[in-house]
């Protein structure tokens, strides 16, 4: 696969139309494949809560756009905030395993390229903050 600008098109047009403002697209070579590997578009809007993944790190680089990433401590309190964006002097992050996070997307047409170890896990009710 060769990962194109028209891909990001396609996938922001998609989350413009999603009612979450947000969509992916698997980078997996096959279902077999147990890692986690997508492009993810995301819209101004677009809500994600303070979550953890208590068994994998999480990698992500901003390849169009821009997002507020934010880390939080147990207590829910605002620990570290960065500005990532391509072209800036932050352009990606690794989540250390377990680590509260969220995001905030800053611009239409952000995309960006996220992986995970192992297999997609759902989040579950003690790993989202409320």
């Amino acid at each position: 696969m060769l990962i194109s600008t028209a891909i990001f098109d396609e996938l922001t047009a998609q989350a413009k139309a999603s009612p979450r403002l947000r969509m992916n697209l698997d980078l997996r070579n096959t279902p077999a494949d147990q890692s986690q590997r997508m492009l993810n578009a995301l819209e101004p809007g677009t809500v994600m809560p303070i979550h953890r993944h208590r068994h994998t790190s999480e990698t992500v680089v901003v390849l169009r756009g821009k997002v507020k990433w934010v880390y939080y401590n147990d207590k829910k309190e605002v620990t570290d905030t960065f500005i990532v964006a391509p072209g800036s002097d932050l352009v990606g992050l690794s989540v250390p395993i377990g680590q509260w996070h969220s995001l905030e997307c800053l611009e239409t047409g952000t995309v960006i390229f996220e992986s995970k170890d192992g297999p997609y896990e759902p989040m579950r009710e003690e790993d989202v903050m409320e």
